[in-house]
């Protein structure tokens, strides 16, 4: 999705993604004063012109179709996010992935092994950039090392590309590491 979202915007759809589906007791569907209490209760949004910018990013993301507003028959609405607004969160959530470093390094690697066809070469290369971006270290051309709990977030990656079936993570000893603990900064 080529169209880049401001702060307010890309936090609503976090909001929402995070919470699920929001109920709102409005009297128009164009008020969201339920959602904007709830940014209110963390401090967000009080000085009338935050209000605006979140009202007009609200706004946006239902003219966007990212965010959908249904009324239901007790006269509420209901801000949930569309398929479209689910994949902007998972880009938002792709692109500010990052690894927790523990303070001390258990002696485990982390391997990713990867054996991904060619007719989804974007798929490989977009990985191999993302591993790299994370700060993996390359063994050999399909095959990325690093040495902290990585599990979650590459799955993640992983489930990013659709490709799932192509991608193996090995966890154990590698004998005659010295490079790549070097490579990392870690002693033993």
């Amino acid at each position: 999705m080529a169209k880049q979202y401001g702060a307010i915007a890309r936090e609503i759809l976090l909001y929402v993604a995070t919470v699920g589906a929001i109920a709102l007791a409005l009297t128009s569907p164009y008020a969201a004063s339920a959602l904007l209490k709830a940014f209110q209760q963390k401090g967000r949004f009080r000085e009338q012109n935050e209000r605006q910018k979140f009202f007009r990013a609200l706004n946006n993301l239902k003219k966007s179709r990212l965010v959908i507003m249904k009324e239901k028959k007790d006269g509420t609405f209901l801000v949930e996010l569309t398929e479209r607004g689910k994949r902007k969160v998972e880009e938002m959530e792709f692109e500010n992935l990052q690894i927790p470093k523990p303070p001390k390094w258990d002696g485990i690697w982390r391997v990713v092994l990867f054996d991904i066809p060619r007719k989804k070469n974007k798929a490989r290369d977009a990985l191999r950039q993302k591993l790299q971006l994370l700060g993996f270290c390359q063994l050999q051309e399909s095959a990325w090392v690093f040495p902290y709990p990585c599990t979650k977030e590459v799955e993640f990656i992983v489930e990013f590309f659709h490709a799932y079936s192509y991608v193996h993570i090995v966890q154990g000893k590698i004998k005659k590491d010295a490079e790549l603990r070097k490579h990392f900064h870690l002693l033993l």
